[in-house]
Order: structure tokens, then C-alpha cells, then sequence
């Protein structure tokens, strides 16, 4: 099957009722994600960029129907729906944070499942996202600071973006903070 591109995933998220904004961000996450998967590729690790545009370009497509927590698992049922790869619902759904572990879906009233990033492709989109706000770049440190206030000094998330980061650096051989 053929990832839909740009300009047929803009045509999705308006579609499934994404306002502009999330367009326009949905498009810098993917900019930022392609770039960060060249220089994985360019370090020899083995990148579906293809998946990787795909994924970014409809991580929150969730968006259109809520924009709690629960955009994730919700715009993975959207790219089910629109016959998009299993690879691709995953990517969408294991953007959120800095990945959601079991325990923690529980308690935000989640599906009971690991939401955490498992591939290469899902580490890329996931860790972009962070890196993007609104449509514009973000230092890592300005994360830090936002994940901190949202939900606190002590939260897990913090620890699992840190570890996100450094898997970032390990796989490109560059930081992108």
C-alpha cells in the first residue's frame, strides 16, 4: 500500500475535522521527523522514512475529536478506519508524552496496553513531537519545563523523555535539542 504524502494527508486531517492548527503542526512535526530519521539513516539504522512521514503527518489526527490524552488512541482508530498499516495506528497512538506505560493508561482511564514507542519510526515521531510547538521549534529544555508544569516535577513522563532524547542521539549521532 502507498503511505498517502503530504498533501493527501493535509486532505485526511482537514477531512476527519483537524482545524489548521493541527495541520500546520502535523506538517513542522513531520518536517522535523524526516529530518531527524536522514540522519539515523545517514548512521546507518534502518528507517521506513516513508512510515515516518506518514505517521507524523497523522500523529494528531485524535485532534479532531479531542484534545486530552486520549487523542492518541482515538486517531489510531481513525487511520484503522481509513484502511492506513497497522504501523501507522501505532505510530499515532504511542506519540503521546513521552509514551504512556500500562499502569499509567489505567489511570488515565486508557486502553489497558503498553503505549510506549517500540520501533525506530515510533521513537522518531514521538520525540519530533516534542520538539514542535504549535508549528514552531522548541528547545528539549522548554519540554522539560512544560512536562514539569503540566504534570509535575516528580511525574514519570520526565524520566521517559530524557531516555526518548538519549535514543534520539544514540540512533542520528547528533542531538536535535
Amino acid at each position: 500500500m502507498k503511505l498517502p504524502g503530504k498533501a493527501e494527508a493535509a486532505v485526511l486531517l482537514r477531512k476527519a475535522g483537524c482545524s489548521q492548527n493541527v495541520v500546520e503542526h502535523c506538517l513542522s512535526v513531520a518536517t522535523l521527523a524526516m529530518e531527524i530519521g536522514e540522519a539515523c539513516v545517514k548512521q546507518g539504522v534502518v528507517v521506513n522514512l516513508s512510515l515516518v512521514e506518514t505517521g507524523s503527518l497523522l500523529h494528531d489526527i485524535g485532534r479532531a475529536k479531542t484534545h486530552d490524552v486520549s487523542h492518541g488512541v482515538i486517531g489510531s482508530g481513525i487511520v484503522a478506519e481509513l484502511g492506513l498499516p497497522d504501523a501507522v495506528a501505532l505510530i499515532v497512538e504511542r506519540h503521546v508524552g513521552a509514551g504512556i506505560p500500562v499502569e499509567e493508561a489505567v489511570e488515565l482511564g486508557l486502553p489497558p496496553r503498553d503505549s510506549e514507542p517500540q520501533t525506530v519510526e515510533e521513537t522518531i515521531v514521538c520525540y519530533a513531537d516534542k520538539l514542535i510547538s504549535c508549528n514552531k521549534r522548541v528547545t528539549l529544555e522548554e519540554t522539560f519545563r512544560l512536562f514539569t508544569s503540566d504534570l509535575g516535577a516528580n511525574h514519570p513522563a520526565i524520566e521517559r523523555l530524557k531516555v526518548l532524547h538519549e535514543k534520539i542521539v544514540k540512533l542520528a549521532g547528533q542531538d536535535f535539542r
